[in-house]
């Protein structure tokens, strides 16, 4: 009787572990034009913005740097590219906006960081004059 329980509890068991889904399955990939709009979106209201023009214009720029990368980029072409945005924005938006767009509280640090990870106006102040870290 111990054996069937035993063996009725091993099938139970491995039931279970074959039915979950594998962990680490990959997310849906969004296509150049849904992660350029999702980021137009965002960016436009995040900063009021509501002509329609510029809207277009930004949401061009959006799409051209999301078909870049979606060719899977190492982590300096990612780099140039983040850069490569930031200097777009900085023409097409005024200079009101850009700041207000580089000094988002919920997105902060949002300047493009250097290859040792540390924005590169942080590497010349002492650690003592750091903003405390937030959690």
């Amino acid at each position: 009787m111990k054996k069937l329980s035993f063996l009725f509890v091993i099938a139970l068991l491995s039931g279970v572990v074959t039915a979950q889904e594998p962990v680490n399955e990959a997310r849906p990939q969004r296509t150049p034009q849904e992660e350029a709009l999702k980021q137009t979106v965002r960016l436009t209201r995040e900063l009021g913005i509501r002509d329609s023009i510029r809207f277009d214009t930004i949401y061009r720029m959006h799409l051209k740097y999301a078909k870049v990368r979606q060719k899977g980029l190492t982590r300096a072409e990612n780099m140039e590219r983040m850069i490569a945005i930031h200097g777009e924005l900085k023409n097409l938006l005024t200079p009101e906006e850009f700041e207000q767009f580089m000094n988002h509280p919920a997105e902060q640090p949002r300047r493009p960081r250097g290859a040792s990870g540390i924005a590169p106006a942080t590497l010349a102040q002492p650690i003592d004059s750091l903003p405390p870290v937030r959690k």
